[in-house]
């Protein structure tokens, strides 16, 4: 989402030079944002979850009734996430929703629906779709999507410039390797454990063992609960050994040298 919340309410509150059209999507975002938040408070990890992986939020006017603006929410959804936007858990969403903006006079949200997101399709999609994703779809690099302002290496699709950073220092240390004793190195591998489909920034195999690389940016503050749920259950699935990397680590190769080697050191063994 960008901004934080309080930075949402600001802008809302003195919207000079946005369009309409921007407007509505702040308004959605606040409103889903407030909603996860609700929801995780109370209690429901399930649901606050499943809101974080909206790619976007639309608020469309749906009718206005007694003079309350009624909205639908469209959720805009990797399509292969969809399945985890289950009726049950939309209706917990939107219920929430509603709450978060029963303060907002005059608006409502009456109605929510998840569909699956759209890549901007340029005028050779072709070329476009065979360069994102090869011969045929893949589990690979499924947060990066089609956009090609995404870092790409090797055939390889990364969400941010900071994990193609490490990839390439993992790079120079898998060539420094012999081949009987070297790494594989997989970005944005897809990886189903119990009840969550996770995609860790980088997933490291090494001496028979596989771990698991997060680069932290810089609104990942206020998440270590959650971090730690996930991590216990990517280890309960057989990962050996995780890690996390704040991007501000990033800036200097020197640093990320010296958590690859401390990484791999903890990883092999």
């Amino acid at each position: 989402m960008g901004e934080d919340l309080r930075s949402l309410d600001a802008i809302l509150s003195n919207p000079n030079g946005l369009s309409k059209d921007e407007v509505d999507r702040l308004r959605g975002e606040r409103a889903l944002g407030a909603a996860a938040i609700l929801l995780h408070r109370l209690g429901d990890a399930e649901a606050a979850d499943v809101a974080a992986d909206v790619t976007s939020v639309h608020l469309i006017l749906w009718e206005t009734d007694y003079g309350i603006d009624m909205y639908k929410a469209l959720l805009e959804v990797e399509p292969h996430l969809l399945s985890r936007f289950t009726d049950d858990v939309l209706e917990r969403i939107v219920e929430a929703m509603r709450s978060a903006t029963i303060r907002d006079r005059g608006m409502s949200i009456s109605y929510i629906e998840a569909l699956p997101s759209i890549a901007e399709v340029s005028a050779d999609w072709r070329k476009q779709l065979r360069t994102a994703s090869g011969q045929r779809p893949t589990n690979q690099a499924r947060r990066a999507r089609l956009e090609p302002q995404h870092p790409m290496e090797d055939g390889l699709h990364f969400t941010n410039e900071w994990e193609h950073r490490v990839y390439k220092v993992l790079k120079e240390r898998q060539a420094a390797l012999p081949d009987n004793d070297t790494i594989g190195i997989m970005p944005l591998v897809a990886m189903r454990v119990h009840g969550h489909t996770y995609e860790p920034d980088l997933l490291v195999t090494y001496r028979g063992r596989a771990g698991v690389i997060e680069i932290d940016g810089p609104h990942h503050k206020g998440r270590a609960s959650d971090d730690k749920s996930r991590e216990r259950l990517i280890r309960h699935a057989g990962i050996h050994y995780v890690d996390r990397l704040d991007v501000r680590d990033t800036t200097q190769k020197s640093e990320v040298e010296k958590f690859v080697t401390d990484f791999l050191k903890q990883l092999g063994g």
